[in-house]
């Protein structure tokens, strides 16, 4: 019988399908796009910084002179001329021959997503527990879901992963009798939350995953764009087994070529290899020949530079903005690098309720619900301030404390919002901690 459900082939499809969600990002798309929307809600780079006349003779000649070749078929590592250039990209966070760094060891990925896409397909079965940081990347969330792996979230603070956290989320899972196969971080500017992991808590929490068996699965797109000094060296940099090291050159050259990379343990190598062959046959030559250039012949260090000054402005706009600005009870973190500022709603507020009338109002953001497995997160909304320029940041501040002031009000006439499953105060082992700030 046809006809009668909105998907005609729901029973059809394969178990894993059946918990498929859309991206709380993603639905926002098609509204923050339009122009007369302030969107504090994507995590789009500011292109427009980039040398454009330059790159589009660069990505020209590509075609013109060296199409037999860059619009061919490749290999499904990726070519040896960008692996060696991603070294030496590694090497400026301290990931480098010292610590087992070599072109043999990295894989070349369609972006970041592919990358942790292909850990997951390597390493996880269906109930399997993976922990992962409260906040985490929307992204991440879908991965996992698809490979009907179990998230469970570690709380943070301001200095990143709780190590006492994690490791009562370790012991409690082990005495359920409950696999855990790794631990999922975004140990530097951590996307949602802006946070950064401390220099004290990273071996720590390295300990912490070695006694325990557990593989680190760190994802670092942003570790080059800090605005206060050096980032704390990534995990990978400290230990060289039991570490994936996932990053992309989505946030600091061009997301719209997708080319990102594993370095991976020796032994894992050719699995992903073999991974990654038979979902994609081989990444797009002329994406890795259009890196491989710009690395090559392009001032790709001061570009960085000039990406550091761009979003460190924007940032303190939005700073700035929400300290003018925001109903009192609001709370909000200070990124040292990044793309974004978590921010925790005066008591009383939902921010996905809040959502149709902050559309209507202009101005969007992603709800803190789309950064949990659980559902959590309803008083929490993510903030943008990579792409609006400072004007228009605060613009959208303005917006959206209007939005905010009305909830409030109406919160006085017909009284609170029940937000199940939210706790106040800093997040402790027991509870999903979506209070960061």
């Amino acid at each position: 019988m046809t006809g009668t459900t909105l998907d005609d082939y729901t029973d059809r499809y394969a178990r894993r399908v059946r918990g498929m969600t859309a991206s709380e990002i993603r639905a926002l798309f098609a509204v923050a796009s339009r122009p007369e929307v302030v969107s504090l809600a994507g995590g789009a780079p500011y292109i427009a910084a980039l040398p454009l006349d330059a790159v589009g003779e660069m990505l020209g000649r590509l075609g013109s002179e060296h199409g037999a070749t860059t619009l061919q078929y490749g290999i499904g590592q990726g070519t040896l001329e960008l692996r060696e250039r991603i070294c030496e990209v590694m090497a400026l966070s301290g990931i480098d021959a010292s610590c087992g760094a070599s072109p043999d060891d990295v894989v070349v990925t369609v972006g970041g997503q592919q990358a942790l896409d292909l850990v997951a397909r390597l390493f996880l079965d269906p109930g399997d527990v993976v922990l992962a940081e409260g906040p985490t990347y929307v992204g991440a969330l879908g991965v996992l879901q698809a490979a009907q792996a179990q998230v469970v979230h570690v709380p943070m603070d301001d200095e990143g992963l709780i190590p006492e956290a994690l490791e009562v989320a370790i012991a409690d899972l082990a005495r359920a009798g409950r696999r855990v196969k790794f631990l999922y971080t975004i140990p530097t500017y951590q996307n949602p939350a802006g946070v950064t992991l401390s220099e004290q808590r990273r071996e720590r929490v390295l300990d912490i995953c070695e006694r325990a068996g557990l593989l680190v699965v760190e994802d670092d797109p942003y570790g080059q764009l800090g605005f206060e000094g050096e980032a704390p060296k990534p995990l990978r940099a400290r230990r060289r087994e039991g570490v994936f090291y996932l990053s992309t050159f989505s946030k600091t050259f061009a997301p719209g070529l997708r080319v990102g990379w594993i370095l991976a343990p020796h032994a894992v190598r050719d699995k992903l290899v073999i991974a990654s062959e038979a979902q994609i046959l081989c990444p797009s030559a002329y994406a890795q020949a259009a890196v491989t250039t710009y690395l090559s012949t392009m001032p790709w260090r001061e570009q960085l530079k000039v990406y550091r000054e761009v979003y460190r402005e924007r940032r303190d706009a939005l700073l700035d903005a929400l300290d003018d600005m925001m109903p009192a009870g609001t709370t909000w973190t200070t990124p040292g690098g990044g793309l974004f500022v978590w921010a925790t709603l005066p008591d009383g507020l939902d921010a996905k309720a809040m959502m149709p009338r902050a559309i209507a109002a202009r101005v969007a953001y992603v709800p803190g619900t789309g950064f949990y497995a659980d559902g959590s997160g309803s008083g929490n909304i993510r903030l943008n301030f990579s792409f609006p320029p400072p004007e228009r940041i605060r613009e959208g501040v303005r917006r959206l404390a209007g939005v905010m002031e009305q909830d409030i009000a109406m919160r006085r006439i017909f009284g609170p919002v029940d937000r199940p499953g939210i706790r106040r105060g800093r997040p402790g082992a027991d509870a999903p901690g979506p209070d960061l700030a």
